[in-house]
């Protein structure tokens, strides 16, 4: 069975892993392991050693407090907001977007940013 923080922690190696653009093979590669058991890591069916997260956040460029982030959050949303689901950054459609975000240049990302902003105040 498998515990909420391994499952946790696995949807974040996902995240990021999807978000830099990066394959299981690749990151496997970098890690010096085979990509079946990253899977296992992002499904939550293994855990992953402190040792083992420490090469993941190395390859995956980020501070291993960045897997354990959003573990303590509720899912209440203030009245009048829009529900945003638990595991947002587990979309693939989510990180699609904010890689497309990303990839327009930044005075026209802070325009299409301020507008998305207006718009959901009007909603």
């Amino acid at each position: 069975m498998t515990h909420p923080v391994d499952v946790h922690v696995g949807k974040r190696v996902r995240h990021r892993r999807w978000l830099v653009g990066m394959t299981q093979q690749q990151l496997a590669e970098k890690v010096g392991i085979k990509f079946q058991q990253i899977q296992k890591y992002e499904t939550g069916a293994n855990r992953i050693s402190a040792s083992r997260l420490w090469d993941i956040a190395d390859a995956l460029d980020v501070p291993v407090s960045f897997f354990f982030e959003g573990l303590d959050e509720t899912e209440k949303q203030p009245a009048g907001k829009a529900s945003i689901p638990a595991d947002l950054m587990g979309d693939k459609e989510a990180l699609d977007l904010i890689r497309s975000y990303y990839a327009i240049p930044e005075n026209q990302r802070r325009r299409l940013f301020e507008l998305a902003r207006v718009l959901s105040d009007v909603a």
